[in-house]
């Protein structure tokens, strides 16, 4: 889906979301100089992959935090992690670098991707900023609709806690 599809897709959801359109931003330091109505709800969005390129695993986390790859594989049981290359982000997402986003696993057709997503995600207002697809807007919804949305899809979601 392109970032117009996933418009029509949200729309079609019958859920709250609010859109803010803005310049193309390619890292969370873009976003300082963007006025966002929920700063605090922007996601980070982390695709990699295990060194036999067998698994691959989206991870989305609050924009001021950090991961340490080698502890989150340990944690979760996983082969040594790294990022996914352009190629793949491509091939599985249909995604540009600095447009990645969980929308991107609409793209997904062999569901060949699980999703992690920070549980700091459901605290106070419930709300996360993520991407349609293109590095040029942020929908804002609620995170227990992006979960739901992503498991209708089909791909496997994993709510943990991020520890930075």
């Amino acid at each position: 889906m392109n970032k117009q599809e996933i418009y029509d897709f949200i729309k079609s959801k019958n859920i709250w979301y609010e859109i803010t359109e803005h310049k193309a931003v390619y890292n969370m330091q873009d976003l300082n100089d963007i006025d966002l109505p929920y700063k605090d709800a922007d996601g980070k969005n982390l695709f990699v992959r295990d060194d036999k390129k067998r698994n691959y695993y989206l991870i989305t986390l609050k924009g001021d935090k950090k991961l340490d790859l080698k502890s989150f594989s340990h944690h979760y049981h996983t082969r040594r992690l790294s990022f996914a290359s352009e190629k793949d982000l491509i091939n599985i997402l249909n995604l540009k670098p600095g447009s990645v986003t969980p929308f991107g696993l609409l793209n997904d057709k062999y569901l060949k991707v699980v999703f992690y997503l920070d549980e700091d995600f459901f605290n106070d207002q419930g709300i996360i900023g993520v991407h349609p697809n293109d590095n040029t807007a942020t929908i804002w919804l609620s995170a227990l609709d992006l979960v739901n949305i992503i498991k209708e899809h089909g791909n496997q979601v994993n709510v943990i806690k991020i520890e930075t």
